[in-house]
């Protein structure tokens, strides 16, 4: 029998400190937390305070460059966790995939799509230049949530999906603790998008298809809170039913479900409490007028975790050949989640121009968008692509949207 890996967290912030750490000290059987790492020795201290605590009694703290260079020398690590603000953290991953590292990098996957495809372009090459190829993997708990694995599996019996609701109002206020994040507050996209990605994945999860096309709108109303704090938007998914999605960031009555009307019954989740627990609610109401209820506590940190050391395991056994990693970990899958909010905050930019969002992949990964803005009766139509191999794949993709 194998050795657990050793595995390092690169940040110490809140989640780290209230999800990381409780979550891991779960399944601690399966792996061995070597060390902590934080830009300040303060940080860092206080979260290894806390993991010794739990039943991490060795684990080492580190903190600035040095700290940083000796996990990245450490050759006994050989996974990560990077937990950093959102505009630092793709860095950071990719400075660790070249060591050699498997990474498990907090959502988002990235600020942009066009953060994304210039990322993915190097991660190939990090992968082509390293003997095993490392791991980069996005934690998306949501798609690891029982709730979505659970109702996806109702979805055949609600028949032809009609439409899909997803309603957000959730609660940054200032009793929240993410609420004085600097951040957040100075992130792409703020607060909708960092928070946004959570609910396109439960979506993407639940419905088992992407989102294809978005028109949005979008508003800074609460002052207090980063633009914009609300936004509205139908979209279409490749299955070809349509849904709106609609957030607030801050309500006075927070509220999170997901709704699938279909021809024979309602597939529902709602976020919410039962018997003390958080959770989800699954409520199914098919067409004979009944309904089935299930609760399913919050298990998708844990969920995740476990299955990226999982995964990690067993590509240390099979080093030197490609593992194929559990798809709900990938950062393609991230990616997507990330260019379904990335394309609504632009439609939203413009007017609630409809942007198509175009997922191609093949022997290189690209992300592409077609947006199509109507004025006084012409079509523009614009398109990026980073890849010249995709040009041709791209305009056939245009002429088929415009019918030219």
């Amino acid at each position: 029998m194998t050795n657990p890996p050793s595995i390092a967290i690169i940040g110490a912030g809140i989640f780290v400190r209230t999800q990381y750490i409780p979550r891991l000290a779960e399944i601690s059987n399966l792996f061995n937390l070597k060390a902590i790492w934080s830009r300040t020795e303060e940080s860092a201290r206080g979260a290894v305070e806390i993991a010794r605590g739990k039943c991490f009694p060795e684990v080492e703290c580190k903190w600035g460059d040095k700290g940083l260079d000796e996990i990245i020398q450490d050759e006994s690590i050989l996974a990560v966790a990077v937990v950093l603000a959102g505009q630092i953290q793709v860095d950071m991953s990719l400075k660790l995939l070249k060591a050699g590292k498997h990474v498990l990098q907090e959502k988002p996957a990235a600020a942009s799509i066009d953060e994304i495809e210039t990322v993915m372009s190097t991660y190939k090459t990090v992968c082509a230049n390293s003997p095993g190829q490392p791991i980069w993997a996005v934690a998306e708990n949501y798609r690891f949530e029982h709730a979505f694995v659970e109702g996806n599996k109702l979805l055949p019996e609600i028949g032809d999906m009609m439409t899909v609701q997803v309603i957000v109002e959730g609660s940054m206020n200032s009793s929240n603790p993410y609420f004085s994040s600097s951040w957040r507050r100075n992130f792409t996209g703020g607060f909708i998008l960092d928070m946004g990605v959570h609910f396109i994945a439960g979506l993407r999860m639940l419905v088992g298809c992407d989102v294809i096309s978005v028109s949005a709108k979008i508003s800074h109303v609460d002052k207090t809170l980063p633009p914009p704090d609300n936004i509205c938007s139908v979209f279409q998914l490749e299955n070809g039913c349509s849904g709106v999605f609609v957030m607030v960031v801050s309500s006075r009555s927070p509220k999170i479900h997901w709704r699938l009307v279909g021809l024979k019954g309602t597939l529902q989740i709602d976020r919410g409490m039962d018997n003390g627990q958080h959770g989800y609610m699954v409520s199914f109401y098919g067409a004979d007028g009944h309904s089935k209820n299930w609760f399913y506590p919050f298990s998708g940190v844990t969920e995740e975790l476990q299955t990226f050391l999982h995964d990690v395991s067993h590509a240390n056994l099979k080093k030197g050949s490609n593992y194929e990693i559990e798809p709900r970990l990938s950062f393609m899958e991230g990616a997507r989640d990330v260019a379904v909010l990335d394309a609504m905050l632009e439609s939203g930019m413009n007017n609630g121009a409809q942007v198509q969002i175009l997922v191609l992949s093949g022997s290189e990964f690209s992300l592409k968008r077609v947006e199509l803005l109507c004025h006084f009766g012409l079509k523009d139509v614009l398109w990026r692509f980073s890849k010249p191999l995709f040009s041709v794949l791209v305009l056939t993709c245009v002429h088929r949207v415009l019918n030219i």
